[in-house]
């Protein structure tokens, strides 16, 4: 029932008007309440997934001739060969190719696990010491000056970088980093084997793992140099008042506090580490069918023989299905080793923070 205004001399009046609004159109409703908003964001959400499920698809459907034409092979066997290109084609299971080819990738993805893995052993400990020398040591002035470089070593291009480790900390590793190695923690019993051996050129694993490392750096360190400038004082002043020490305090009140944002920073340096690809060209020696079982011998990765030998690859179907085989590969240990640092960031944080001297 509607309400009717009164008149200055009493009585009822003409109803009060109705507002604009009210007969606005779906369109003007949809616009006003947010609708292109949430179609952005719902794209946002949906695209990436589309994405990568056409990229596993795309792959998928390339590798299947060199998934049946290798089977469990190709993750077990060391030889990569792109068989006889001067000899008559033969046919194998309906397909044809050349004779002697064999796909085996065991090396390249032992190179790609080894060279990330010396990436991180040495990038973590330096990421996150340097953001806590920047953020809780420097002055004001000077953490903003190395932060800036920080900022443009990250920027650097891969290219510039893997020449810089060919043609620089290649021949210095050779000549004095890699023999003092081999002669204190080589002659360790059970390290001989992969410490001990020839020191090589400055071309093979270890080269790779520091190259990899200098790339991983500043995003590991910009990450948790951010992460730590975020940590409320309280908490660290009351560290200090129970009579923590400032290591004390580092290691049980900051570092807890940013686990979960360190371990998604590592995440994002070893994305980066596994997928890397001209840098690690320029300094592994490009050995094929070589398992990094020496820290200084020459080896590969999976980036690194996808940039090296897709060319030659481009006129056999069969070797373009190695590839996309070995890509598929390379996606799957990346997909899972996120999915392994997801679960185990949700599991460190939800710990609570220790309180007090020695607990």
């Amino acid at each position: 029932m509607a309400f009717r205004a009164l008149r200055a001399g009493g009585g009822a009046g003409t109803p009060p008007p109705r507002r604009p609004g009210g007969s606005a159109s779906p369109l003007r409703r949809w616009l006003r309440g947010g609708g292109p908003i949430r179609v952005l964001g719902l794209g946002g959400a949906v695209v990436p997934g589309l994405v990568l499920i056409g990229l596993l698809t795309e792959l998928i459907f390339k590798a299947i001739p060199a998934i049946g034409y290798s089977g469990l092979r190709f993750i077990t066997s060391s030889t990569w060969s792109f068989g006889s290109q001067y000899a008559a084609p033969v046919t194998t299971n309906g397909l044809t190719h050349m004779q002697g080819e064999e796909f085996g990738a065991l090396p390249q993805i032992l190179g790609t696990l080894a060279t990330s893995a010396i990436a991180l052993i040495i990038a973590v400990p330096v990421s996150v010491g340097a953001a806590l020398l920047i953020v809780e040591r420097l002055p004001r002035r000077l953490a903003g000056v190395a932060g800036v470089f920080l900022e443009l070593l990250a920027g650097v291009p891969s290219v510039l970088v893997g020449l810089w480790g060919a043609l620089t900390l290649g021949p210095i590793i050779a000549g004095h980093v890699s023999p003092l190695i081999a002669h204190s923690v080589g002659r360790i019993p059970g390290l001989t084997g992969f410490f001990g051996q020839n020191t090589g050129s400055g071309q093979g694993l270890f080269t790779s793992g520091l190259v990899l490392a200098v790339m991983v750096i500043p995003i590991i360190a910009s990450t948790s140099r951010d992460l730590i400038r975020r940590v409320p004082v309280l908490p660290r002043e009351g560290a200090v008042a129970l009579g923590m020490s400032d290591f004390e305090c580092t290691r049980k009140v900051t570092l807890p506090w940013i686990a979960s944002g360190i371990f998604g920073a590592v995440v994002l340096g070893l994305g980066r580490a596994l997928g890397e690809t001209i840098a690690v060209a320029m300094v592994c020696g490009v050995a094929l069918s070589s398992l990094p079982t020496n820290l200084y011998g020459a080896m590969i990765t999976i980036a690194a023989n996808i940039v090296q030998n897709l060319e030659t690859a481009i006129t056999d179907p069969l070797d373009l299905s190695a590839f996309a085989e070995l890509a598929l590969a390379l996606m799957v240990i990346t997909l899972l080793t996120n999915v392994a640092a997801t679960l185990l960031v949700r599991r460190v944080s939800g710990t609570a923070l220790p309180v007090g001297r020695g607990l």
